[in-house]
């Protein structure tokens, strides 16, 4: 059974987002307190995790980038506000997904669902160049370097190391991503693909990924 982190603090909405998840059969853990709200998703060991931007003590972006920096776990964020300001930094931060509240049941839980879906078609280990891809892990490996990489940013380098020397419409990506043209962000893709160039330049794969105006892109 995979099991469901809750980082809300809206009492209500924290009970009704329980309800749900657990009729939808996933075992869940809820925060009730904000002091140490990282440590507290540090140490649950969830599969995945709802974080509501507006908490008390320290915002959910900014705990997410924090986590990002030990962890590859998904992250869904969610808000009551419909910004796009809010949508692009915390997916810059290394959100896996993003909801507005009031969201509607079947779409979280399709999210939910599609992202479970993405984990389990990793493959164990894909080799370019010197650097070794750990689809199960979110890891690049050159030599003692590891690079965590959210789950979009394996699941983009995944898609383009399968299809190395052939150029990847966006448009491809983003069903191979979402699943469904219902979840694709033009946007989201952009910083997606921005944020692992930066990780790839980490190990070394400096200009790896080549941008192909207006077809999409191309992995050399």
């Amino acid at each position: 059974m995979k099991k469901i982190l809750i980082v809300e603090d809206d009492n209500v909405l924290r009970e009704e987002l329980k309800r749900l998840l657990i009729t939808a059969s996933y075992e869940v853990v809820v925060i009730h307190q904000f002091e140490h709200t990282l440590e507290e998703m540090k140490n649950v060991e969830a599969d995945l995790i709802l974080l509501d931007i507006n908490l008390p003590v320290k915002n959910g972006e900014q705990i997410l980038r924090e986590f990002r920096k030990t962890s590859s776990v998904p992250v869904i964020m969610i808000t009551s506000f419909d910004n796009e300001s809010d949508e692009v930094l915390s997916m810059s931060y290394g959100a896996d997904d993003y909801i507005t509240k009031p969201y509607n049941p079947t779409i979280l839980l399709l999210r939910i669902e599609a992202i479970f879906k993405r984990m389990e078609q990793n493959y164990s280990q894909i080799t370019y160049q010197n650097v070794q891809l750990i689809p199960d892990k979110c890891i690049l490996l050159c030599e003692e370097t590891e690079v965590y990489l959210t789950k979009n940013e394996m699941l983009i380098f995944k898609y383009l190391l399968l299809h190395q020397g052939v150029i990847v419409s966006r448009e491809d990506l983003m069903r191979y991503l979402w699943d469904s043209e219902e979840f694709i962000d033009d946007n989201t893709l952009s910083v997606n693909v921005s944020r692992l160039r930066g990780k790839l330049r980490d190990v070394g794969l400096d200009d790896a990924i080549e941008t192909r105006k207006g077809i999409g892109y191309y992995l050399k």
